[in-house]
């Protein structure tokens, strides 16, 4: 069974991860949810799930007005060519359906088969939105909360600036 909202909340509890949770109407777009949002501090994201050619699975997390130009992402993340995973997929490998994709989805993948790439942008804010693992409600934390629940998952993110498209890079890679 993949992890439900209480459990989510458990862990935040766990970790000392202060949240705040806004009750709301389903949302299955980045535009469905622009008049919630506008209420609702911090920035608003889009998550993609992915799949490419080989069968690897990736899990985009981004601010909403971030531009993803998917056709090009493949080769800084070294994998084929990607695409929209399936519903199914989606549902098997991190527990939601399609219009719920978010960052807390890792919760539902303790093998990490599912590679997670954050935007840059996440962090300009310093406090970021999520759906709690339903599109019912949006989830607000702290950027640097938000690396502590990816930390408690056993995760080291990817994370890339999509400023400048023409050479988005990979922030993990300016340190080694």
């Amino acid at each position: 069974m993949p992890a439900s909202r209480d459990d989510l909340y458990a862990i935040f509890n766990t970790q000392n991860i202060a949240y705040e949770t806004v009750e709301h109407p389903p949302i299955f777009t980045v535009q469905e949810g622009a008049d919630i949002k506008a209420s609702i501090a911090g920035g608003h994201t889009k998550n993609l799930f992915l799949k490419d050619k080989s069968g690897a699975f990736f899990l985009l997390c981004a601010i909403g007005s971030t531009q993803i130009k998917i056709n090009k992402l493949h080769p800084l993340l070294a994998c084929k060519r990607l695409s929209f995973g399936k519903e199914e997929l989606l549902y098997e490998k991190l527990g939601v359906r399609a219009g719920s994709v978010t960052l807390f989805s890792i919760i539902n993948d303790p093998d990490q088969k599912v590679t997670l790439i954050l935007d840059k942008a996440l962090f300009d804010d310093g406090r970021v939105n999520f759906h709690p693992l339903e599109n019912t409600a949006t989830t607000g934390i702290s950027t640097d909360d938000m690396l502590r629940f990816i930390r408690a998952m056993k995760r080291e993110p990817i994370i890339i600036d999509f400023s400048d498209y023409e050479r988005p890079h990979r922030i993990n890679d300016e340190n080694s």
